[in-house]
């Protein structure tokens, strides 16, 4: 990914929190036929703490019938892709425009993503472990949150019988927050106004990330 250092986010707790928030994840892998090329599987995630002190461990499941488990190379990282805020910046909104003309649309967001070696889990306990954590935590602002107890048993068990686990253990973590940092003060506000008036959800988000951006 081409980051510049006005862009690098390298807090933790905010690179995590995008995760958190954003857990839908696109898994690109290789496999060991060149010829296949990059593989690319939008994947829910659950990123855990890494008790070594990594960035994070990153937990799902696919399809037993999706073959990425089986053939994702092993000797190199995959790469997964969390998409944030993202919304498009008009010239318009810069005060520089009246001033001198030389500006040109861009596009803000934050992104973050995730490198490690993928190991497949084929084991019933983890994967139940896994869907029922998985479920608790998107089911808990519901009224009458569903379980994976709520399913029959048997139904269960022929479900778990249906997927396989992915694990990635993080070696990196990037992210980058592209919010006007290159532009003026007076851009900058601009910038947030016309974010804030679209009322969208991505562009309000993106309209009250800190002025001065990332840290280094």
């Amino acid at each position: 990914m081409y980051l510049p250092a006005h862009f690098a986010e390298q807090r933790p707790e905010v690179l995590q929190g995008l995760v958190q928030a954003h857990p839908l994840g696109l898994l690109v892998t290789l496999s060991g036929d060149a010829a296949a090329g990059p593989q690319a599987n939008p994947i829910p995630f659950f990123l855990d703490a890494d008790p070594a002190g990594g960035p994070g461990i990153l937990r799902a499941h696919v399809a037993r019938a999706n073959p990425v488990w089986r053939e994702a190379r092993t000797d190199m990282p995959s790469l997964v892709v969390f998409q944030g805020a993202q919304a498009y910046v008009s010239p318009g909104w810069y005060p520089s425009k009246a001033e001198h003309g030389k500006v040109v649309p861009t596009w803000n967001y934050m992104t973050v993503q995730a490198r490690g070696p993928l190991r497949a889990v084929d084991d019933r306990e983890w994967l139940r472990a896994l869907v029922t954590r998985l479920t608790a935590r998107h089911e808990a602002t519901r009224a009458a949150p569903w379980a994976v107890t709520d399913a029959p048993a048997p139904f269960v068990e022929t479900m778990l019988g249906a997927i396989v686990g992915i694990e990635i253990v993080l070696t990196e973590l990037t992210g980058k927050w592209k919010v006007s940092q290159n532009r003026s003060a007076a851009d900058r506000a601009g910038v947030r106004q016309g974010l804030a008036e679209q009322g969208h959800a991505d562009a309000v988000a993106l309209s009250s990330a800190p002025a001065g951006g990332a840290s280094t």
